[in-house]
């Protein structure tokens, strides 16, 4: 299983090449993209974290300074501008607590961490994995619906995927891929630009690199045939 995706990691980045993620300028851009992503495309996270940049308040303690309501009228290109605003209060609220001491949150116990993040309301486990692995350099996979929808896909065996917790499915990845901070970052990241550009809910099949071992694409072609 292990060569399986490593072949499948290989694949990926010798088609879309290193995609270096996260973008941004900064630990506590990534974190708070992280949040303002949830449910909405990448697209209107930028309108927003540049409206963040362009009244200067894209910094940890200018932010917690600013009130809910204001922090509300400039992510509102992200979506659900007014739940995002409270959950980026409370994550503030929670590196107020840690002193805003990026280096103690990178140096901290992984599991401690990730507990803590979630007990933030708002935070779920995604994006505690996110904030985890592309800002705090922790070793801890990330997971999401392109993950499922792509492996899914990929082998028959693998349609439990679509069935299990995130947890699970997390570990699962994690046992079976290399123990490597690099290789979760880019791996992750390269699933969701294939997910994106080919693996859609109505995959491109016929301009899809896995074409002639995707257990989808077999099906597909069988069906037209």
């Amino acid at each position: 299983m292990k060569q399986f995706f490593s072949e499948i990691y290989e694949s990926l980045l010798k088609k879309y090449g290193k995609q270096n993620w996260w973008p941004a300028d900064s630990i506590f851009e990534v974190m708070v993209g992280a949040i303002l992503v949830q449910n909405t495309q990448w697209f209107n996270v930028k309108k927003a974290i540049r409206n963040l940049k362009d009244e200067k308040i894209l910094e940890p303690r200018k932010m917690a300074l600013c009130s809910e309501e204001r922090l509300a009228t400039l992510i509102v290109h992200a979506g659900y501008y007014n739940v995002k605003s409270k959950r980026l209060k409370n994550f503030l609220d929670f590196l107020m607590i840690n002193r805003f001491d990026f280096y103690a949150l990178k140096i901290k116990q992984r599991e401690e961490l990730r507990e803590q993040l979630l007990n933030i309301n708002g935070i779920g486990p995604e994006t505690a994995d996110s904030i985890m692995l592309y800002a705090l350099d922790h070793k801890t996979f990330v997971v999401d619906a392109y993950t499922r929808r792509m492996f899914s896909r990929l082998k028959k065996d693998f349609s439990w995927m679509t069935r299990v917790t995130y947890d699970e499915l997390k570990s699962f990845f994690e046992e079976n891929i290399p123990d490597d901070l690099y290789f979760y970052n880019e791996f992750h990241a390269l699933i969701v630009v294939h997910s994106k550009d080919i693996c859609k809910s109505k995959p491109l099949c016929g301009e899809c690199l896995f074409m002639k071992k995707c257990d989808y694409c077999k099906m597909s072609k069988k069906s037209c045939s």
